[in-house]
C-alpha cells in the first residue's frame, strides 16, 4: 500500500471549505485530487464522493436536483466534473437555494479556464484551487534528491517499486491521456500524429517556440498547432511561459517558451530510460530547467512568471514578479554553476531585486554579493 504524502493544498482547501459554497480542485489526470479529498473526508462527517466515471455513480445524478436536495445537509464530491458540464446550472440553483459553505467539491482535469467557459453560471459561489503532481517540498527524503526529478511528480510514478515500473506506468499514462483523455477535449486526430507531436515538445523542451517551423514539421497549419498546445495547455501536460515585457529600449524575444510540464513524462516520451541516460542526453540541462520552473510556479501559484530574452542575447530562465519584488531565478544544471555575461546582463535589465542560481548542489554559497547560489528545496523555502 502507497504510503500518503501531504500536499501543500491542503491548507488552502481547509481554508476555502469555510468560504466557498463550492470548490472546484483542478489539476492532471492522477495527480492525486480525489486521494487528497478522501484523506481529508476521513475525518469529515456526511460526505459523498461520485465519480463520473462510474456508471453508478452516474446513475445518481440522472436526477440531479433531487438527489442534491434530498443531501443538503452533506458535503458532496464530484470527481470528473468536466464530463458532465450541463450539472453546473444545477449546481448554481442548489447553492442559491440552500447557500453553506462546502456543500460541494468539484474535481477535475481540465484548467480553469475550461471549467469557467461552462461554469460562469458559478461566479460568485466557487473558489478555484490547482494541484500539480509532487513538488519537491511534499518530498522531504534528501536522499531522493534526483528520483523526483527523474520520474517526474504523479504519485504512480514517484512512489513505483522501481524505475522499469515508473516507466511502465507513465507509458500507460501517456497511452490513455492520448487516445482517451484528448479526445474528450475535442482533439479529434489520429494518437499517433498527438505522440509525434507532444514528443516534437519534448525535444525543443525549455525552448522559444516557433509555431512555424513546428506547423511545417508535422505538416499542420499554423492555427492547429496553436489549437494543439492550448489544449495540451488546458489539460495540464505543458506549459508556455511568456516573455517579461518592460521598457527597456532592446530587441526582446516575443515568443513564448514551451515546457513539458512533468520532468517524468518528458524523460518518457524520451525514451530516457535512467539517470545516467539523462546525464548524457541533450535535454539534459532543459530537463533541469522544466523541473526547476515547474515546482517554483506550482508551489507559488499567486506570483506572476516569465522568462527574458533579448535578440542580443541577454536572458534569464525565470522572471518572478510579486508585490513587493523582482526576482531572477537561473537554472544551471551543474555541481559549480557560473553565469554567463548575458546572464549579468539580463539581472541589470530587469532590475532583479533577489537573484537565485539554482543547481543540483547540496549547501548554497555566494557568487556574488547579490547572487546565491542554491539547490531546489531551499528556493523553495526562500519564496
Amino acid at each position: 500500500m502507497q504510503r500518503y504524502i501531504r500536499r501543500l493544498a491542503e491548507a488552502k482547501l481547509r481554508e476555502y471549505l469555510k468560504i466557498f459554497p463550492a470548490i472546484a480542485v483542478l489539476g492532471p489526470r492522477q495527480c492525486g485530487k480525489s486521494t487528497m479529498i478522501k484523506q481529508l473526508a476521513k475525518k469529515a462527517e456526511n460526505f459523498i464522493y461520485l465519480d463520473l466515471q462510474n456508471s453508478g455513480d452516474l446513475m445518481k445524478l440522472q436526477e440531479p436536483e433531487f438527489f442534491f436536495e434530498n443531501n443538503a445537509n452533506k458535503t458532496i464530491c464530484i470527481d470528473e466534473i468536466q464530463l458532465a458540464p450541463h450539472l453546473f446550472s444545477t449546481l448554481r440553483s442548489a447553492i442559491d437555494v440552500y447557500r453553506k459553505p462546502a456543500r460541494f467539491i468539484l474535481l477535475g482535469s481540465a484548467s480553469r479556464e475550461l471549467i469557467q467557459k461552462t461554469s460562469e453560471s458559478l461566479a460568485g459561489r466557487v473558489g478555484f484551487i490547482e494541484l500539480s503532481p509532487f513538488t519537491k517540498s511534499e518530498i522531504l527524503l534528501k536522499d531522493e534528491q534526483n528520483k523526483l526529478w527523474f520520474r517526474g511528480g504523479f504519485p504512480n510514478s514517484y512512489l513505483a517499486a522501481n524505475n522499469k515500473a515508473a516507466s511502465i506506468w507513465l507509458e500507460q499514462f501517456l497511452r490513455t491521456y492520448i487516445e482517451r483523455d484528448l479526445q474528450n477535449f475535442g482533439l479529434n486526430i489520429p494518437a499517433m500524429q498527438i505522440r509525434r507531436f507532444l514528443t516534437m515538445f519534448a525535444h525543443n523542451q525549455a525552448q522559444v517556440l516557433n509555431s512555424s517551423k513546428l506547423a511545417e514539421s508535422l505538416g499542420l497549419t499554423h492555427p492547429t498547432v496553436r489549437r494543439y498546445i492550448d489544449l495540451l495547455e488546458n489539460s495540464f501536460v505543458m506549459r508556455t511561459l511568456l516573455p517579461y515585457e518592460s521598457n527597456i529600449k532592446k530587441r526582446l524575444i516575443k515568443s513564448p517558451k514551451v515546457y513539458i510540464r512533468d520532468s517524468g513524462l518528458l524523460h518518457k516520451l524520451l525514451q530516457i530510460n535512467s539517470l545516467n541516460d539523462l546525464f548524457s542526453h541533450p535535454v539534459f540541462g532543459f530537463s533541469w530547467e522544466g523541473h526547476v520552473i515547474e515546482n517554483i510556479i506550482s508551489e507559488n501559484q499567486d506570483f506572476q512568471f516569465f522568462f527574458y530574452r533579448t535578440s542580443g542575447g541577454n536572458e534569464i530562465d525565470l522572471v518572478i514578479q510579486t508585490d513587493k519584488k523582482r526576482i531572477a531565478i537561473e537554472c544551471k544544471a551543474s555541481k559549480a554553476p557560473q553565469l554567463s555575461s548575458g546572464n549579468y546582463s539580463a539581472i541589470e535589465d530587469i532590475e532583479a531585486d533577489e537573484i537565485y542560481v539554482v543547481a543540483p548542489i547540496k549547501d548554497e554559497y555566494k557568487l556574488k554579493e547579490n547572487i546565491m547560489v542554491t539547490n531546489l528545496p531551499l528556493v523553495l523555502r526562500r519564496l
